[in-house]
């Protein structure tokens, strides 16, 4: 694959990407029309009822097959429909946060090469650039690397850092993850930098080969355990209600077809065949409606751990602080403002090549103000790049006389560990333990002021030397601190209340020292309590960590191990855990994280880790997505407590029914009539309204509390069933009508089901204090007139119903209301008892 250093030219950039396509793997292609169709059909809900149609199409009972399929239809055209529609305007949120690849294309007016390009506009032939924080574009040869340590896991399941290199070298090995100058899409950079030319993209690459099962290695979230209990929960109550009824029909009544033919479409009357639609456009629609609130969803099912969060985890800088950090000081060992100092900071931010964090953009935006600070004269030898373990980075420069100077500036407590002198008005000494506790007590003043410190060093080196190493960070001489400002943001106060309000905690986990730390969280009234440190973190077991990790407010000097480690400890006690971060060393907390939570401006990393994107770095973001979350999560617990209780009410009555009537208390059509209508009702929940003391905790998934809701609220319908057999039999007297008893039967069973959401949505008085929206409102009031109105119409006929006498209405309309004042106390007390 032909590639100049100076990089392809836009035409064969063009020409590439038609030949190759876009750099995309196949879980990201956007799925045809007659696909996602497919996908919405193909569920085992699905496959149950067309199972059931086919039974009863051989059977002889067309009209109840189609039916069924009639079902089925809307089921998977309302969620196409409603699906295609989210997806498209999810797919448009998607894009706002987009991956770029640093690329050389063609000739540059600027002084870098390189340009920023979106990643699916990567073709083979590109020269890239790589450094720390950067995923991998594409699969790639390096025509050269520093230091470059690559994170292949999600490839090769190794969690070690894989060292990689320009040249070749001889290595035998059969695997070709272990190729030294080989580096494959899917991984991310470390620490280090390099170059490399792409040789293949999307599809073709090695990621996109496996991208179905790394895909597939998803853990299920406690969101998708609880649906799939309920799940089979139904599928349960239905092996032991269809074989009972069966039986109980075939004994009684001694006409074993129709008996079967009552038992499919009692089956088909408990199948929660609405609940895939629901749950996805749910999801969707918050989806949507957090994109309003600056809150991008990468995975949707990541929405409802989002409500049910109660610690978030955070770093300071930028949810606390206001990210704008300013270099406001430059300081030798005795306070005093030192030009050396500045100008040895400045040189080794420019030289650096690595990922260049905030603090040396406020040191190269500093020097734009004082123009006696610039790079000429000096030139690159080499560079040791910043890594997590080091916490610091040195550049080697020479100078217009030829000597070689290494400079070096990281955390303070590293930066003394190899300095063993010290320079001061141009004078070199001998660092002792007193001068050692007087820096030490310089930074302590100054993180106390609300100051970032660090240190800077420097050592002159023989110019006969070429390469360096970690090796040479020693034995050098301290000059001094620069001390950079980022204040507190306003809003943090205000957003940690709020939070607060709303059950989560927040959680400082920085790398930060403790002292700024502190200070830091008094400015925005966080009561950081006793902090605990990353070196006692370090000696605790796992087990003590968990015991001590629900009670400590700040985490302070962590490396992304700890983090990581922090998030696993709030786990282990039974916290719903989100994390927000935004840099390298955040990664494999987001990872683990029930939420992952990062922003646009992140590196690649922490966006690919992320379930969840803010376009805001703020925490009052996170607090408008918390509500969407709590929100979804509301109004897919309506369908599930409605289709619940509903279906155990109608396990009663059926049974009940079947024992004593001579005849079916519904023929198998108006069973399956009755359940389509009803569906039809529940299309609009996600449209729902939720009260706002719904919102004020976190929700997380209780299936224990649904089946105590669905035990008690339940049977409360099969009273009122039973109720309304009293009233045929005995009032209408319908003993010797099958048609007025089960026309009388349906309607009351419909009415029932479909106004009885609005009591089960609120634990308030509905219609009075809490109002259901209007699309709910509207499909109860269409499916209600329907219902009345069927017995009198053409189509009643065809399906086996008749009239019904006038005295029916008054009597099943005090049996409505009688119904829903009892089921709402009921209500009432459960709430009161379990909580919503």
């Amino acid at each position: 694959m032909g590639s100049t250093l100076q990089g392809l030219s836009e035409n064969e950039v063009t020409t590439r990407l038609k030949e190759f396509g876009p750099n995309l793997v196949a879980r990201e292609r956007k799925p045809t029309i007659p696909e996602e169709i497919w996908n919405r059909a193909r569920n085992p809900l699905n496959a149950l009822l067309l199972t059931l149609a086919v039974a009863s199409y051989f059977l002889g009972d067309v009209r109840a097959a189609v039916v069924i399929v009639s079902m089925v239809v809307l089921a998977v055209t309302t969620s196409f429909i409603q699906e295609h529609r989210s997806n498209e305007a999810a797919a448009r949120l998607r894009a706002m946060v987009h991956t770029t690849a640093s690329v050389r294309r063609g000739p540059s007016g600027s002084d870098d090469p390189f340009r920023e390009v979106p990643v699916d506009q990567v073709v083979p032939g590109d020269v890239v650039r790589l450094s720390a924080g950067d995923m991998i574009p594409a699969d790639l040869r390096l025509l050269e690397a520093k230091d470059l340590f690559v994170n292949q896991s999600a490839l090769t399941g190794e969690s070690m850092p894989a060292e990689k290199h320009g040249q070749p070298g001889i290595v035998e090995c059969e695997d070709p993850f272990d190729l030294p100058n080989i580096c494959f899409m899917g991984a991310n950079v470390v620490s280090g930098y390099g170059t490399g030319v792409i040789l293949r993209t999307g599809r073709a690459t090695f990621f996109g080969q496996l991208a179905h099962e790394v895909t597939g290695q998803r853990v299920p979230t406690a969101f998708d355990k609880g649906i799939n209990r309920f799940v089979w929960l139904m599928i349960r109550f239905i092996l032991v209600m269809v074989p009972a009824v069966f039986l109980i029909n075939g004994l009684t009544k001694h006409d074993w077809l129709e008996a079967l033919l009552f038992a499919v479409a009692v089956a088909v009357g408990l199948t929660p065949e609405m609940l895939p639609m629901i749950v996805t456009v749910n999801l969707a629609k918050g989806a949507i409606a957090m994109s309003r609130k600056k809150v991008i969803v990468k995975r949707l099912n990541a929405i409802q751990n989002f409500g049910a969060m109660d610690v978030l985890c955070t770093d300071k800088t930028g949810t606390l602080t206001q990210d704008r950090i300013i270099l406001k000081r430059h300081i030798d060992i005795e306070g005093r403002d030192s030009d050396l100092v500045l100008e040895y900071a400045f040189l080794n931010s420019h030289f650096q090549s690595g990922l260049r964090n905030l603090l040396d953009k406020a040191v190269l935006a500093h020097a734009e103000f004082d123009r006696t600070l610039h790079g000429d004269g000096y030139s690159k030898i080499d560079e040791i790049p910043f890594d997590f373990a080091r916490r610091r980075l040195s550049v080697v420069i020479a100078g217009e006389d030829g000597k070689h100077l290494l400079i070096c500036k990281g955390a303070v407590e590293e930066i003394f560990a190899v300095c063993s002198r010290y320079c001061l008005d141009e004078e070199v000494a001998r660092l002792d333990p007193i001068h050692f506790e007087e820096a030490k007590k310089q930074t302590i003043a100054l993180n106390q002021d609300g100051f970032r410190v660090v240190a800077v060093a420097y050592k002159e080196i023989d110019p006969s030397k070429t390469a360096y190493s970690v090796e040479d960070e020693t034995d050098l001489t301290l000059v001094g601190y620069i001390a950079f400002l980022d204040p507190p943001k306003e809003s943090a106060r205000e957003a940690i209340a709020a939070l607060a309000r709303k059950g989560i905690q927040v959680k400082v986990l920085t790398g930060d020292n403790e002292v700024i730390t502190r200070k830091v969280c008094h400015e925005v009234q966080l009561d950081a309590g006793e902090i605990l440190l990353g070196s006692t973190i370090a000696r605790m077991s796992d087990a003590a960590l968990a015991d001590v990790a629900g009670q400590t407010t700040v985490f302070a000097k962590l490396n992304p191990a700890q983090k990581d480690r922090v998030v696993r400890a709030l786990h282990a006690r039974g916290h719903v855990v989100g994390f927000l971060g935004d840099g390298i060393n955040d990664s494999p907390a987001l990872k683990v994280a029930d939420v992952g939570i990062s922003v646009d401006t992140a590196v690649d990393i922490a966006k690919e880790s992320a379930d969840i994107i803010l376009l805001e770095k703020s925490l009052l973001v996170l607090q408008d997505g918390v509500t969407e979350g709590r929100k979804v999560f509301a109004n897919i617990t309506k369908y599930i407590k409605m289709g619940a209780s509903s279906n155990f009410g109608n396990m009663f009555s059926v049974l009940g029914a079947s024992l004593f009537l001579p005849f079916l208390p519904m023929m198998p059509i108006q069973v399956l009539t009755n359940n389509l209508l009803y569906d039809f009702s529940q299309t609009t929940i996600p449209t729902d309204n939720v009260d706002e003391e719904y919102l004020v905790s976190p929700r997380k998934w209780d299936i224990g509390t649904i089946f105590k809701f669905m035990v008690f609220i339940g049977p409360l319908s099969s009273i009122f069933d039973y109720a309304t057999y009293g009233m045929m039999l005995y009032v209408f007297d319908a003993w010797d009508q099958p048609a007025l008893f089960q026309t009388g039967w349906f309607v009351e069973s419909l009415l029932t089901q479909t106004l009885i959401i609005h009591i089960i949505r609120t634990s308030k008085v509905p219609f009075i204090q809490s109002q259901a929206s209007p699309a709910l409102i509207m499909t109860t009031v269409i499916i209600c007139t329907i219902g009345i109105a069927l017995p009198f119409s053409w189509l009643g006929s065809a399906l086996g119903f008749v009239p019904l006498p006038g005295m029916y209405w008054p009597l099943v309309a005090a049996m409505l209301l009688t119904y829903a004042v009892l089921t709402h106390f009921v209500k009432v007390w459960f709430t009161r008892r379990w909580g919503q």
